[in-house]
């Protein structure tokens, strides 16, 4: 994975904490956490704290995250909040963290001046055994600390306060006067600075996890839908008033269950052809054949004059897979009628043409549960799927390997937001 970090294709975008004073702040939240403090003098975190080289040196990969829910935070500066998450079990950590920091952005830019701010974001469950334990967490609750506990004294300095206001002779107890200016110290003003956030509750909406292979959780007014592998404990067994279960080996039903959610955008014309959607896919499948059929092959300098050659020359292979020959013939079909005909395409074939609906609030997520049914776009499987890509990129030839570092490098890294927006429609 070296040349990924190298490439800043895992772990990018991570937030350097290399003041003394920082370090000891956070070794204060490992403490509290029962974890050994970190001998690294500087070291890289995300949005939630997480460090991949305090892991490293933990040899815990999961020290934040001990048992797959309840995952832990440590925030030293509010400008963590434009960070990554770059190691989590649930999809959503990411955006509940961002929904915490937005939220309380005056408390937290107020308290990190001064300490640290750690906890947990706490489910209604420590251990996930079966899907019954996933779909109870309706909601989660962050669980704010400090380690030098300054919102605990600020809250004990504001009832001093009122007590100040609203006693006519406590203005005389210099016991009392005397700790309000100890912890004025601390707490600063807390008539202009708010040291406690205001909101720690968030809805645990629709989500991708890691927990049993891998499982995807929609949520509707009505209705929620499971879909991953049916040998997951509590499959099909929980709640089934409630609960739809798809398997995700089933392509028509989780096909169905898009489409008739609206989840997805149909093959149009209209956002096809000026896409480039197609010219992508096709892309995408000539390069996985060509490793598949020669691993070995350097990749870097190949051309498209040296790609139409080996089309031509492997005819045979290309047909016999017959993905390329299926999206030649549907961007005929779309310059010849507009659109397609999607009940007489093959369900694993549906997922070439379709994308995530781009205004829907899922479609990261559709997105992704749409690039486990098309693994060797390896493209879409990195922007949308990172889990998917790393797992994928372990088993790939070394050159492979480069080549596909190189088309990210030149393909994605220089414009993601413009690229997300051609291909998927999504804004940045």
């Amino acid at each position: 994975m070296d040349l990924l970090y190298e490439n800043e294709l895992i772990y990018g975008r991570l937030l350097r904490v290399d003041q003394p004073h920082l370090v000891e702040r956070y070794n204060r939240a490992l403490a509290s956490f029962g974890l050994p403090a970190t001998k690294l003098e500087a070291f890289d975190i995300d949005r939630t704290g997480f460090s991949p080289q305090v892991a490293a040196e933990l040899k815990d990969p999961s020290y934040l995250d001990p048992n797959g829910v309840n995952r832990r935070f440590i925030i030293l500066t509010p400008a963590q909040a434009s960070l990554p998450v770059v190691h989590t079990q649930f999809s959503n950590t990411s955006q509940l963290m961002y929904e915490f920091f937005t939220s309380n952005a005056r408390a937290i830019n107020a308290l990190t001046i001064k300490d640290v701010i750690y906890g947990e974001i706490e489910d209604s469950v420590s251990i996930v055994n079966d899907i019954e334990d996933l779909l109870s967490i309706n909601q989660v609750e962050f669980r704010v600390l400090s380690a030098q506990n300054v919102m605990g004294q600020a809250a004990e300095l504001r009832l001093l306060v009122d007590r100040l206001k609203d006693e006519p002779d406590a203005w005389r107890d210099d016991a009392m006067l005397e700790r309000m200016v100890e912890l004025a110290k601390v707490a600063g003003d807390i008539r202009e600075n708010s040291l406690v956030p205001d909101k720690v509750l968030f809805r645990h909406s629709a989500y991708w996890t890691s927990h049993f292979g891998g499982l995807y959780v929609f949520v509707d007014d009505n209705r929620t839908t499971v879909i991953g592998d049916p040998s997951a404990p509590g499959f099909r067994r929980s709640r089934p008033w409630q609960v739809d279960y798809i398997s995700i080996k089933d392509a028509e039903q989780v096909f169905q269950f898009l489409a008739v959610t609206s989840r997805i955008e149909l093959p149009r014309a209209s956002w096809i052809e000026q896409s480039g959607y197609l010219e992508n896919r096709g892309e995408m499948v000539i390069r996985h054949l060509i490793h598949a059929l020669e691993p070995e092959r350097d990749l870097g300098r190949i051309d498209r004059i040296w790609l139409q050659t080996w089309i031509h020359a492997n005819a045979s292979l290309i047909n016999h897979d017959g993905t390329w020959p299926f999206l030649n013939a549907a961007k005929r079909d779309l310059a010849q009628n507009g659109r397609i005909d999607m009940n007489e395409v093959d369900p694993l074939r549906r997922f070439l043409l379709i994308r995530a609906l781009p205004r829907h609030p899922d479609a990261w997520l559709v997105n992704q549960l749409i690039s486990d049914f098309v693994p060797w776009d390896f493209l879409s499987r990195y922007v949308f799927n990172k889990p998917g890509f790393y797992s994928d990129y372990r088993n790939w030839s070394p050159n492979y390997q480069h080549h596909v570092v190189d088309m990210l490098k030149t393909m994605y890294l220089k414009d993601k937001d413009g690229l997300r927006k051609k291909l998927y429609g999504l804004a940045s």
